[in-house]
């Protein structure tokens, strides 16, 4: 029997093979392998939906919450997602080749950039199968190899899809293996991915903070986190109410076990006497549990108090943590100093206001009048994301085609020679 070391250094081995393949091969032949993944994800829906099936069985097994099982859970909709997500994908400009800010220099040569793939891509990621396609596709355009490793919970998901969407992609001329998938799932196969230096070119993981935590600190190549959701929704003291009811509930319940799904409600002092009953009323209405302050709680008793750390959570579940703030500047520190960067938003009719927020809030995606739901690839016209992250290098928010390029400086002489 394949150890864990042997399997996921074989597996990269193979992966970084096809990916310095990729290099070469051009936009037609990548967007029929697109849309061949498409093809095969919709032709095979069946046999998914029965991988599926099976690592719900086992839910109760991992002690997997509502929440989580929402994420695992394959319908005949995401399904369809998935290959509209990679029919999209396919009709974007390649993004490799580009020569850009060419200059001509006093020494008779032109210097340009070039953009090129990364190369190999170490992808971790926890619950949702779906993110197995998104992740596939938007590697694939961008001229890379990607190496997956899910979770348990979705171990036999994700072996479906990634063994499917390889097939289809060698079989409109892709090199084999640029989608692969370590099989076994043990805790050692991540430390040997994150240590797979020479061979794997970056790393991407998408999950709990345990998880990024532990690629971060372990980890011997480059790493781009895609950290928690810690989101936030502020209603100013120029609020329209009902637009501020609407976009809090749907931020927090439309699907809550997600990374934007809003987790604190900011709430000025001027509204909250009148605002707060009535958010209270429509969240518990969808069964979300509410953590408050203390001046929340004068104003709805029946709210639980908030403990110090609920500012820092991200619940991923039917909870929500309330603050009333004397100010627009009171609210921006606020979720400076809790935030985990990534979504925040405020609801306001003053222009000033939404301008200040805008600027002084330091996460990935600011929001005005809208719900933190729509931080999101697909919806920012990326056709999917391979995650969000909430680093500031080398990229920031949702990960399209784009940010999965690089780029090298290219020189074009005539005979040249440096005297």
């Amino acid at each position: 029997m394949t150890d864990i070391h042997t399997h996921v250094i074989e597996k990269a081995k193979k992966a970084k093979k096809a990916a310095g393949n990729m290099a070469v091969v051009g936009s037609a032949v990548k967007d029929a392998a697109l849309r061949a993944m498409a093809d095969a994800i919709l032709d095979n829906r069946t046999a998914i939906r029965e991988a599926n099936a099976k690592d719900l069985a086992k839910a109760g097994e991992y002690g997997l919450t509502a929440a989580m099982i929402d994420r695992l859970t394959l319908t005949d909709k995401r399904i369809e997602g998935m290959a509209e997500g990679l029919r999209e994908i396919a009709s974007f400009p390649d993004p490799v080749g580009k020569v850009t800010d060419v200059v001509n220099r006093p020494s008779g040569i032109r210097v340009g950039k070039m953009t090129v793939p990364i190369g190999l891509i170490g992808f971790i990621y926890e619950s949702r199968p779906n993110v197995t396609a998104d992740a596939a596709g938007l590697t694939l355009k961008a001229g890379n190899a990607v190496l997956l490793r899910g979770g348990k919970e979705a171990l036999n998901s994700n072996i479906a899809l990634a063994t499917l969407l390889n097939d289809a992609a060698v079989s409109k001329g892709v090199p084999d293996g640029v989608i692969s998938i370590i099989e076994k799932i043990d805790r050692e196969g991540v430390r040997h991915m994150i240590e797979a230096e020479g061979i794997i070119d970056l790393v991407i993981p998408r999950g709990g903070k345990g998880l990024i935590k532990a690629v971060v600190d372990g980890a011997r190549i480059p790493v781009i986190k895609h950290y928690e959701g810690n989101c936030h929704v502020y209603v100013d003291k120029t609020a329209d109410l009902d637009d501020a009811v609407a976009i809090t509930v749907n931020s927090k319940t439309q699907r809550p076990g997600v990374c934007n799904a809003a987790e604190t409600l900011l709430v000025h002092r001027d509204v909250a006497g009148t605002f707060l009953p009535r958010a209270a009323t429509a969240l518990k209405e969808k069964g979300v549990e509410l953590r408050a302050c203390g001046r929340s709680r004068e104003i709805v008793p029946d709210m639980k108090e908030a403990a110090a750390d609920d500012w820092y959570t991200e619940y991923l579940d039917l909870i929500i943590a309330v603050k009333v703030v004397d100010s627009l500047e009171n609210a921006v520190e606020h979720i400076n100093t809790y935030s985990s960067k990534h979504t925040d938003t405020i609801v306001t009719s003053d222009i000033l206001a939404a301008d200040y927020f805008v600027t002084a809030v330091d996460s990935s995606s600011v929001m005005v009048n809208a719900s933190t739901r729509f931080s999101d690839g697909g919806v920012y016209g990326l056709g999917a994301e391979i995650g969000i992250s909430t680093d500031k290098l080398h990229a920031r928010g949702p990960m399209g085609v784009a940010d999965l390029t690089t780029y090298k400086w290219v020189v074009y002489g005539t005979g040249s020679i440096r005297t």
